[in-house]
């Protein structure tokens, strides 16, 4: 079967501004990644590894250059334009967790659900928590869970709207080793079952290693890790 592109990076430039100069993070950029490939990008902090994500979601746009979602123009659309994509297509998984802190573990995965009007809402939060081992825990707050548990909320959020994508920053960074292998061991495990396309960015050469494909970020410019 021949492989069909999910996202597409075209002569990608990111500058930002500082003083009177321009600090160039990407520079002409170029990445094909297909419908169910996991990709890894590393890099160095301060690598701009992260923005690279941000633009490839959709949350930043380029300098110049494009960005392709299913081979039509995604980078170029409005906020409101690429928002309605994300919902449709994308989820995150985040270092720092991104829960609301005054909803229930339920509630945190139930809301990307109700935002985009899906049916059953509660049943397939309730599903995705099972499966991350959560039933339990799904009426306590953030601040009532452990670091690993509120990353197993964040993984049952991102799988719950059963998304073509999923982007990973950095997902263990804030856990401890033996806590970040447990949540590494399912966040795969859940991707193969529902056949996602997984871009994750860190600098964690085992975790990815996990990935089909690495690539390396170096002064804007990515290179195949061989």
């Amino acid at each position: 079967m021949q492989d069909t592109p999910i996202i597409q990076a075209q002569n990608l430039y990111y500058d930002i501004a500082s003083h009177d100069n321009h600090i160039r993070i990407l520079q002409g950029l170029n990445l094909t990644i297909n419908t169910g490939e996991q990709v890894a990008i590393i890099g160095s902090s301060g690598s701009g590894k992260s923005t690279l994500l941000s633009l490839l979601a959709g949350l930043d746009v380029p300098t110049s250059g494009q960005i392709l979602v299913e081979m039509k123009p995604f980078s170029s659309l409005d906020e409101d334009g690429r928002a309605m994509v994300r919902a449709r297509n994308m989820s995150f998984v985040f270092q720092s967790f991104q829960l609301l802190p005054a909803l229930t573990a339920i509630e945190n995965v139930m809301l990307p659900l109700q935002l985009t009007q899906q049916a059953d809402a509660q049943e397939k939060s309730l599903q995705a928590l099972n499966q991350v081992g959560l039933s339990h825990r799904i009426l306590h707050y953030p601040k009532q869970l452990s670091g690993g548990e509120q990353q197993r909320v964040a993984i049952a959020r991102a799988f719950a709207t059963k998304p073509r994508i999923l982007f990973a920053d950095e997902p263990t960074g804030n856990l401890d080793n033996t806590t970040g292998k447990i949540i590494v061991e399912l966040l795969f495990k859940m991707n193969a079952d529902s056949n996602t396309t997984l871009v994750l960015v860190t600098h964690d050469m085992q975790l990815a290693g996990r990935c089909k494909r690495q690539l390396q970020l170096n002064d804007g410019v990515l290179t195949d890790i061989v």
